[in-house]
């Protein structure tokens, strides 16, 4: 915090109080230069962070949404909750990390999808389904494909 007089970098807080609102707290510093002193104001951060639908349309993130598609994709499946747990927090850091505020359920999806291809493929299947909106079998058929294929590779690769 830098002094509102000499705006020197350093000081110390001499009392703190919370509003009598309760959303912010006063605090009473000097400054360690000039001896002034003067009052600043924190508050809670209340711009959320964003994600941007496929339509364009912006929602507030909700982590527990989140955690219920992967809580679907993975329902029966060998996944702990530590592991789930986990990939929420992954999922929360990169939305948090966003310079805009906001990320696209593309990105998020993508990186969910990731995730789930190396911890179980048939939750990676199940989410994919949902999240790519497979229009018929087909589709179905390309992304088991491309999976099949993929973990194909991997085999050759160690062998």
């Amino acid at each position: 915090m830098k002094c509102p007089y000499c705006g020197f970098a350093q000081d110390r807080v001499i009392d703190s109080r919370e509003s009598r609102e309760a959303d912010s707290i006063r605090r009473r510093r000097e400054c360690d230069r000039c001896n002034r002193r003067f009052t600043t104001y924190e508050r809670i951060d209340e711009i959320p962070y964003m994600v941007v639908k496929k339509d364009g349309r912006r929602e507030k993130f909700e982590r527990p949404k989140v955690l219920d598609g992967l809580l679907a994709a993975c329902e029966k499946r060998p996944v702990s909750a530590g592991k789930l747990e986990q990939l929420v927090d992954e999922v929360e850091t990169f939305v948090t990390e966003s310079t805009e505020r906001e990320r696209t359920t593309a990105e998020i999806g993508e990186l969910i999808m990731d995730r789930l291809r190396t911890l179980d493929t048939v939750a990676y299947i199940r989410f994919a389904s949902v999240y790519r909106d497979f229009k018929d079998v087909r589709e179905f058929k390309e992304e088991l494909e491309q999976l099949l294929s993929h973990h194909g590779e991997k085999g050759k690769k160690k062998g």
